[in-house]
């Protein structure tokens, strides 16, 4: 067990961009004036658990259905893609049925845990310690919880017209996420294809 400080701290800031618990502020307000149910506990938990099961067999189990990390991410940039419309436009496209509200779908996964997360943490891994990324991720997902648990003051004080101005904001930023991991996720997808057509 090979735990270094600065290896921490680098995925721990690495990880944090990538989740961006905090700008997705606007989108868990959003959810809750719909009438979601949010446990900031089980969502935090749930985005922990599923980020682990895919740090440690993320790439076999992909494998196993014949779907690559490119692919994968691809999936996820449309989902962000639909999320991220209903901010920016005011309307409902993605039906929120889970029993448990929005806390597993669309704020464990994939929200926090998704495409973005999970082709993170594959990366992380070639260049750091696997203690040193658990590490950094268990102190992403507390700062997760404690957002998610204090999203109700934060609409207090900044007021109905803020949270207005920061989900068409944050909404644009994650429209810019979506297309930002399809393109470079597709650019993988045409450097490996593309000598497979020309033979």
């Amino acid at each position: 067990m090979n735990i270094q400080i600065l290896q921490i701290i680098s995925a721990f800031i690495v990880l944090f961009a990538v989740i961006d618990i905090l700008g997705s502020i606007p989108l868990i307000i959003d959810l809750k004036k719909k009438g979601n149910k949010i446990n900031a506990f089980q969502a935090a938990s749930t985005s922990l658990i599923i980020l682990l099961v895919f740090f440690f067999l993320g790439e076999p189990l992909l494998g196993l259905f014949g779907v690559d990390i490119s692919s994968f991410a691809i999936a996820g940039s449309f989902v962000l893609l639909v999320m991220a419309f209903e901010m920016i436009f005011g309307i409902h496209i993605f039906k929120h049925d889970s029993p448990a509200g929005a806390s597993i779908v669309p704020i464990a996964f994939p929200l926090i845990a998704g495409a973005g997360s999970f082709t993170t943490i594959l990366s992380l891994r070639a260049e750091f310690e696997s203690i040193n990324i658990i590490i950094a991720l268990l102190l992403n997902i507390v700062i997760v919880f404690f957002v998610l648990r204090s999203t109700g003051s934060v609409e207090k004080i900044i007021g109905e017209g803020g949270v207005y101005v920061l989900q068409k904001f944050f909404g644009i930023i994650l429209l810019a996420m979506s297309i930002r991991l399809f393109l470079s996720n597709f650019a993988d997808l045409l450097t490996q294809f593309l000598p497979a057509l020309k033979g």
